[in-house]
């Protein structure tokens, strides 16, 4: 799961008080079988697959794991066309891109007199997807947060030329807007600097981002790779070639960008500490920004598979179902000698579930109405890219696809009384979560931490993009169990394991007890139950008429009049 610095120390404070080994509860009856889920978990997180990292051969045996698996249960292969026959792979190349050593400069240009900022101290920056070697010298402008919004009365850019120009940014949104919401518009950032002829973008470190995701944790991942899934036209798809340069700073370095403008940093600063909103202004330094990436391609694999649905019309819509099936492959911490992430949560556990109601639907008496189409997809923790390619070339026609499950890192080391469901709150959708919830004596939660705006951060976003109403499906923070507090245990688990070589059987077993994959077999009765409503009801999903996403991107034939 790809989630922000700004969660992990949510979680942290959420497991401040000690925790005591888990004692296994009576399980729960389920039509689900927990020895399966195990089974399915034990294989993919163990160390034979070195992590599942995205393009790696382990991550490619977790893919034919799947596969095989979906043929077992008679599945339809729905990947790419393999002499003249679908097979179970939708395969997709990547870029790999590379920051060269030591080519990474900026310099700043004020009143004749040169600034030379320190890498990566003061400013760091990543590889470009598109170009090799770029030097870049250009004009400044400072454009607020850099957001454009009709709906909510924002145009950062109103009054501005930045045509040719390297625009200055704050990160994050402003405070009057709903986090989910602000999280969408921020995606945009780029997309709208390119529109408007901006070949540069700085983001300037702020107090606020420091609270958070203090600028010292970016230089963590300084050495790794970029990856981003090529198009049909052989174009990298994750930023923009009008885009030369960009580069974040550190607060001490972005105050000289303000040498005698309209405003300096820390009147700025002092605004944002007010909740107000800084206007924009052309900056009278300007910049030079270099930078040389190195580049290689790599492949990688969604795996899709489709029960046919039982009626004959119905069965051209299809109910996504979708789990990531890579992690993070190996990493290099000097202080830890087990350097595989096994990613047993993260997201085993999900597709696990998958696999699980896949086989609780073959094994079903009675078929569906609608379609089940069955993703599991790769590089989420490289940015979503299997998911946002399966939303750009979808096996089936997007207009057809009514819904997304999206099952990623149930967290499966108590037995929960509750659930969450992100997204719950903007399509008919969070009403038959609610319902299967029920049905299975579990409650339907609110979203326990709105500010995260998780709804935007897995898999099931590259969906709602594409205008199809989708839910993110998490283990609730109550448990059966009075003596476990969930949220405690979900939060230790944050803070002690996620993303780390713990992430595993005997990590997990040493600081929890046990793993509780019971639980994760209500979790596949719940999703069985969520999945067969939609399936048989006559009415597809819809957005609900207040939903911001129905308004501005949902399908006409998903949102309600």
């Amino acid at each position: 799961m790809t989630l922000s610095s700004a969660l992990s120390l949510f979680v942290l404070g959420a497991c401040a008080s000690s925790q005591t080994a888990v004692t296994p509860a009576t399980s729960t009856q389920t039509a689900a079988d927990a020895n399966r889920i195990e089974a399915h978990m034990t294989f993919l997180a163990d160390d034979a697959l070195e992590g599942r990292d995205t393009g790696s051969q382990g991550h490619l045996i977790a893919s034919q794991y799947i596969a095989t698996n979906f043929k077992q249960l008679g599945l339809k292969p729905a990947g790419d066309i393999v002499n003249g026959q679908p097979g179970y792979f939708q395969k997709m190349n990547l870029k790999k891109g590379q920051l060269v050593k030591h080519s990474a400069g900026l310099t700043l240009h004020h009143k004749g007199v040169d600034t030379v900022v320190p890498y990566p101290k003061h400013f760091i920056t990543r590889s470009s997807s598109h170009d090799g070697k770029v030097d870049v010298k250009a004009e400044l402008v400072f454009v607020g947060y850099g957001m454009v919004s009709p709906e909510f009365g924002i145009d950062d850019y109103a009054g501005l030329d930045v045509k040719g120009k390297i625009i200055v940014m704050l990160p994050g949104r402003p405070h009057k807007l709903p986090s989910e919401e602000a999280a969408h518009l921020s995606s945009q950032k780029t997309r709208l600097a390119v529109e408007r002829g901006a070949i540069g973008i700085i983001s300037v470190h702020t107090p606020e981002a420091e609270k958070t995701r203090p600028y010292a944790n970016s230089l963590l991942y300084l050495n790794s790779p970029d990856l981003s899934w090529v198009n049909k036209d052989g174009v990298a798809e994750k930023d923009y070639p009008a885009i030369k340069v960009s580069a974040y700073l550190h607060m001490d370095a972005a105050k000289a960008l303000f040498a005698d403008a309209p405003q300096s940093l820390e009147q700025i600063y002092a605004m944002l500490e007010k909740k107000e909103v800084p206007k924009g202004f052309a900056l009278p330094t300007s910049a030079s920004l270099t930078r040389e990436s190195s580049h290689s391609m790599i492949q990688s694999q969604n795996v899709a598979a489709i029960l046919e649905g039982s009626d004959p019309v119905l069965k051209n819509e299809y109910v996504v179902v979708t789990a990531h099936s890579d992690h993070i492959g190996i990493g290099n911490d000097l202080r830890s000698k087990d350097k595989i992430n096994n990613g047993l949560m993260d997201n085993a556990a999900g597709v696990a579930i998958l696999l699980e109601t896949a086989r609780l639907y073959t094994e079903s008496a009675v078929k569906p109405k609608r379609s089940i189409l069955f993703v599991a997809v790769t590089g989420e923790e490289k940015g979503l890219l299997g998911a946002d390619y399966f939303a750009h070339y979808p096996v089936k026609p997007i207009e057809s696809l009514v819904a997304n499950v999206n099952l990623d890192m149930p967290v499966l080391l108590y037995p929960f009384a509750d659930m969450v469901a992100f997204g719950a709150n903007h399509s008919t959708l969070g009403a038959t979560v609610g319902r299967a919830t029920a049905k299975h004596g579990i409650k339907l939660s609110a979203d326990p931490m709105p500010e995260q705006a998780i709804f935007t951060r897995s898999d099931h976003y590259t969906l709602v993009k594409k205008g199809v109403p989708a839910v993110f499906l998490m283990t609730g923070f109550t448990s059966k169990d009075p003596a476990q507090k969930g949220g405690e245990i979900w939060g230790k688990f944050f803070a002690k394991h996620y993303h780390k070589p713990t992430d595993d059987v005997a990590g997990l077993t040493k600081d929890f007890g046990a793993i509780r994959y019971d639980s994760g077999a209500l979790f596949a009765d719940i999703n069985m139950a969520i999945i067969e409503e939609i399936a048989n009801t006559e009415q597809r999903p819809q957005w609900l008429k207040e939903s911001f996403f129905g308004k501005t991107i949902g399908l006409k034939i998903n949102t309600q009049k």
